[in-house]
């Protein structure tokens, strides 16, 4: 079974600045948090060993974020670009933007659009100011990605932002209420607001959830799951959001989960294939 892995920071370039390669020990101390082992990869900073995870998991496919953050780090459009580059058919680059600064914004995702990346990402509680995913600066952004019909990924849930409150999900209802041919996918799942973010997927038929390392094992699971095997069906997208937690186990896991096949099928690779406009 093909799987695309929605959520993938490689041992490369900018990411090795960030947090979840610059400190290791706190990295590992997450992933085992969850009940898991680190990467090899992961702890080598190794992409060889990332490709061959990969090929052992049958991932044939990975979308990789840029980020605009100063507590997380920064990875910039064009660090993944030239990941994407470098590794052909491997990848999908989602750009990242300042939107603070609207007019800069704008030309910025245009270019990336330009440039083949697939979509753009939004993660409001980790920008330098931290924003709501309804704050009014975000507004011109979320309007101009529905005009020309390219996805967001929002990330929200987990250590979104300065506390809990960044994740809750009742500001992202509103933007998916006030931009409804916007899709929108969750990354972190909105987690740990499970019921919250299914209700609000139930009422907003633009909203997909990727809960990626939130699903193991971690409390709403089941509900989640629940989910997956009935109305979210279409809508709900694996990631395991490596190096943070190993990917090749985290995958060989997932596919044994209870989903019905035809199902599972959706989530390790059609829905995210559809959202993103990858070709079968």
């Amino acid at each position: 079974m093909k799987i695309i892995d929605f959520r993938v920071r490689p041992p490369l370039k900018g990411f090795l600045d960030m947090v979840m390669y610059s400190n290791g020990e706190r990295r590992d101390r997450f992933t085992r948090q969850l009940g898991l082992e680190p990467a090899p990869s992961a702890s080598k900073r190794s992409m060889p060993l990332l490709l061959e995870e990969m090929k052992a998991a049958n991932v044939v496919h990975g979308v990789i974020p840029a980020r605009v953050s100063d507590f997380l780090g920064s990875v910039s459009n064009d660090d993944v670009a030239a990941i994407v580059k470098e590794y052909p058919g491997r990848f999908s680059a989602i750009a990242a933007v300042d939107p603070t600064q609207r007019k800069s914004a704008i030309a910025e995702i245009d270019a990336a659009l330009a440039a083949g990346f697939a979509g753009v990402t939004i993660e409001p509680g980790a920008y330098p100011v931290p924003l709501y995913a309804g704050d009014r600066k975000l507004y011109p952004i979320y309007a101009h990605l529905e005009d020309r019909n390219v996805p967001v990924v929002i990330m929200t849930g987990g250590n979104a932002g300065p506390d809990l409150s960044y994740s809750n999900p009742i500001t992202l209802d509103r933007v998916a209420a006030d931009f409804p041919n916007l899709r929108i996918a969750v990354s972190h799942g909105n987690w740990p607001w499970v019921s919250e973010i299914i209700h609000v997927a139930f009422r907003r038929s633009n909203v997909y959830l990727s809960p990626d390392m939130y699903l193991y094992n971690m409390p709403g699971m089941d509900d989640y799951l629940k989910a997956a095997n009935g109305f979210l069906a279409d809508r709900f997208i694996f990631a395991t959001a490596y190096p943070l937690v190993p990917l090749q186990a985290y995958a060989e896991w997932f596919v044994k989960l209870p989903l019905k096949p035809e199902n599972m099928e959706k989530c390790v690779y059609g829905n995210a294939a559809n959202f993103l406009g990858i070709a079968p």
